[in-house]
């Protein structure tokens, strides 16, 4: 089977995996709203059914939703909510490492290994940036491994623009010029480099 053949059965299962949490997610919370709109009984069968085996996920979420001040009661809308995002995230970083997988061996094989590695790197520096943003709409703790990695990406080009940009209330538009920077440079670059392989060539 070859890679190109592989990499498409991964992103259709990543799909359908993500589809099956979709739906799972909107069983949740369907069952909770509609056990507090009183359509159904708490102590029926089917929500007893679905509080058993969705609890343990609801409580670590439900003490984040109080910690942060909101209604305990909106944790399976959290929760669907969460499902979503990341998991287009999760289809999106899946898709972005076979793709970048694909494009070095073809790189390999055709003599642009540099730039593609160059623009390659540029391209996770950006997916990083969009990682660190929408998690801080969900108050994703900065000290957890992961975004400990996410920081040690994008910091070296947040931190002096944060000093650079003037005020502006509680928006921060230093991730915005950083995309536009990063983009930029991406092209100068990796047009540099091809144009120095196809002069050497």
């Amino acid at each position: 089977m070859e890679l190109m053949e592989v990499a498409v059965w991964v992103i259709v299962g990543m799909r359908w995996l993500v589809g099956g949490a979709f739906v799972v997610g909107a069983v949740v919370a369907a069952t909770h709203w509609a056990v507090r709109r009183q359509h159904l009984t708490p102590f029926g069968w089917w929500p007893r059914f679905v509080r058993g085996w969705s609890d343990p996920m609801l409580r670590p979420l439900e003490g984040r939703v109080v910690r942060a001040g909101g209604n305990p009661q909106s944790a399976p809308l959290w929760l669907l909510g969460g499902i979503v995002v990341g998991g287009l995230l999760l289809i999106q970083l899946v898709q972005w490492v076979l793709g970048t997988a694909l494009q070095l061996g073809y790189a390999a094989r055709s003599g642009a290994l540099l730039p593609t590695l160059v623009s390659s790197l540029f391209s996770l520096i950006t997916a990083a940036l969009l990682v660190r943003v929408i998690s801080s709409w969900f108050g994703a703790s900065p000290y957890s491994w992961w975004m400990r990695i996410v920081r040690g990406l994008t910091d070296w080009i947040l931190e002096p623009l944060q000093r650079i940009l003037p005020p502006m209330g509680p928006m921060d538009f230093s991730p915005l010029v950083a995309y536009f920077l990063l983009r930029v440079a991406q092209q100068v670059v990796v047009g540099a480099l091809f144009r120095s392989i196809s002069r050497r060539s």
